[in-house]
């Protein structure tokens, strides 16, 4: 038989190499073709310990990493989407999630008798050298020829669970030559220390960052036929509390809740090491158990990484609350800075920005943060044209200096994240946002502008005439009636509202032209000063802006889920359909009707 050699050596780490590199590609192809949903559904599902457990289980499967599991609740953490106690659960279930993979490599360990026939086919066929290259070729065509990014996703997992089998494979054969060597079986002799068993475990598999790795290279030792059960479990224990690393590395930054997530998920895998460790030594003296003598192959390592995981869940099913709080004495309260949560967006984290479809869902609801603020600031400076109040000023100003601030976080959160690897409805997701966050703001700019027109004839003392009150209160009212449509239809994503838009601002335009038209023939027959005129001209001006934003934004909406020409959809509206005028004449006719004038046809 070969020697082990430097070859070897460097087979076994290339191998490593292509396992590592298989599982980053099949779970981001799986994130992908998940759209997300699963993470997202974390956030609805955590109050029930056992639908959390199952949800972590779930979604861990999913994307085939525990770590990146932790890392995500970390984020959601820090940003305030869900609470400490809420996690608790979901880490049990990603721990035992993580398990789904050993078990995937026991294929690699399949053995056919070698003498022909059906049973020995279909066992060959098992095996990831027979029909991995089968994958691989399946999975490139689907990335090459395929048009929806959906089968793309498909080919990449396909592709992405190829190379990590044949990974796999490249472990498993470096160490044949180990089987037959007498220094190997001496290394080997030392791991009958179950200290040093657990150490090797930790720092191997802190360094790779994936326990399903160092699982792998212990599936893949474990051909030698020089492991024992006894010699594995430590090992394993070992490699379970490794795989924290990654989380407790995300945790710089972040709030001490944060932190007490990857504390926690430690503090299961540590306590559920020295607890079970020892009942196991104990009884192999006291009641002799023979198993953990006898060479222990893949499906033992798979069931020794999955009982491991299952008991810590058990063990501490009943006392969560006591987890939380010994998190909470490892890292203890200090003094934080108070935020304003006026002024914090739900969701903006970088750490969920390794999840991109997550981070997408997350900034959905940080946008719709803001445009409740900057609907609740318009509809607020509306008001303020027919009745002053100095509080509501102040408001509207800090309000604008808040909608200023989501600008900014959104806008420079949407351009790192559109660098990510998203799906392309999460991509129309993230360009709709870009466009609607900044008529947001322009919208909140132009809220500013009333109150600067209210406060300027506060001061000097002057006021519209009733006539010119009414006339103001009528396009406002149809003002607030389309920023209402406009808005709902963003946070609700209702297209069918944002047709609704359209009519309605032209509507707008014209009323504002009307009434400029008397407010001309006020100043001939001196009716109004030319002071009051220029304030007069200010607000219609600044109200027909707030009506352009809203019909920009009901017209990103169409433009991008219905995947349409904006200026070609507008026109054809407006000259050809039956539907557009209908609702205008019902809007104009309202309006005008109030103002005590003629409807302008469309």
């Amino acid at each position: 038989m070969e020697e082990f050699s430097i070859f070897n050596i460097f087979t076994l780490m290339g191998g490593l190499a292509f396992f590592l590199y298989g599982m980053k590609v099949m779970s981001t192809g799986l994130e992908k073709l998940t759209g997300g949903k699963l993470e997202v559904a974390l956030k609805k599902m955590t109050e029930n310990k056992l639908k959390a457990i199952l949800l972590g289980m779930g979604v861990t499967i999913a994307i085939q990493s525990s770590s990146a599991m932790t890392v995500m609740l970390v984020g959601f953490v820090n940003s305030g989407i869900m609470t400490l106690e809420q996690t608790i659960g979901v880490c049990f279930g990603s721990n035992i999630g993580t398990t789904f993979t050993a078990w995937i490599l026991c294929l690699d360990g399949i053995k056919d008798s070698g003498e022909g026939g059906i049973i020995s086919f279909i066992l060959r066929l098992l095996k990831p050298v027979s029909f991995s290259p089968l994958i691989a070729l399946a999975g490139t065509i689907l990335i090459m020829f395929a048009k929806k990014n959906k089968k793309k996703d498909v080919g990449r997992i396909l592709v992405g669970f190829a190379v990590l089998m044949t990974g796999m494979t490249f472990m498993s054969d470096s160490v044949d030559p180990l089987a037959n060597s007498p220094d190997f079986q001496k290394i080997l002799t030392a791991f009958h220390n179950p200290i040093l068993g657990v150490l090797v475990g930790t720092v191997f598999t802190g360094i790779i960052q994936s326990s399903a790795g160092s699982i792998g290279i212990l599936q893949a030792f474990s051909k030698t036929g020089g492991l024992t059960w006894g010699m594995s479990l430590p090992i394993i224990m070992g490699c379970n509390i490794g795989t924290c690393v990654t989380a407790l590395l995300s945790t710089v930054g972040v709030s001490k809740d944060a932190k007490r997530v990857a504390w926690t998920h430690i503090i299961i895998k540590i306590i559920g090491t020295l607890v079970l460790l020892p009942i196991i030594m104990i009884l192999q003296n006291v009641i002799d158990l023979g198993i953990m003598s006898k060479t222990v192959g893949y499906v033992g390592i798979a069931v020794m990484h999955t009982i491991f995981n299952v008991a810590t869940t058990v063990m501490f099913m009943p006392f969560t609350k006591q987890l939380v709080a010994l998190s909470k004495v490892v890292v203890k309260d200090g003094k934080e800075e108070v935020k304003d949560t006026r002024r914090t967006l739900t969701g903006l984290d970088v750490i969920l920005l390794k999840t991109p479809a997550v981070a997408v869902h997350t900034c959905i609801s940080a946008t719709n943060q803001m445009a409740e603020l900057t609907r609740e600031t318009i509809l607020m400076s509306l008001k303020l044209l027919t009745g002053y109040d100095e509080t509501v000023c102040e408001t509207i100003i800090e309000n604008e200096d808040i909608i200023d601030s989501y600008e900014d976080k959104i806008n420079s959160y949407l351009i790192k994240l559109s660098k990510a690897s998203i799906t392309g409805a999460d991509s129309r997701s993230v360009s709709k946002m870009m466009h609607c966050v900044g008529n947001f703001e322009r919208i909140s700019d132009h809220a500013v502008n009333l109150v600067e027109s209210a406060q300027e004839m506060h001061e000097k003392g002057i006021n519209f005439s009733e006539e010119c009150i009414n006339e103001i209160m009528v396009i406002t009212d149809a003002i607030a009636e389309n920023v209402n449509k406009a808005f709902d239809a963003y946070v609700n994503n209702d297209l069918k509202i944002a047709h609704k838009v359209e009519p309605l601002e032209e509507v707008v335009d014209n009323l504002s032209t009307e009434l400029k038209n008397r407010h001309i023939r006020r100043l001939q027959n001196d009716e109004c000063t030319v002071e009051l005129g220029y304030i007069f001209q200010d607000v219609l001006t600044n109200l027909e802006r707030v009506s352009d934003h809203c019909s920009n934004i009901a017209g990103c909406l169409i433009e991008t889920d219905e995947k349409t020409n904006l200026h070609a959809y507008l026109h054809e509206v407006k000259e050809n359909d039956e539907v557009f005028r209908t609702e205008y004449r019902a809007y104009a006719e309202d309006y005008f009707r109030r103002l005590g004038g003629q409807e302008v046809n469309a």
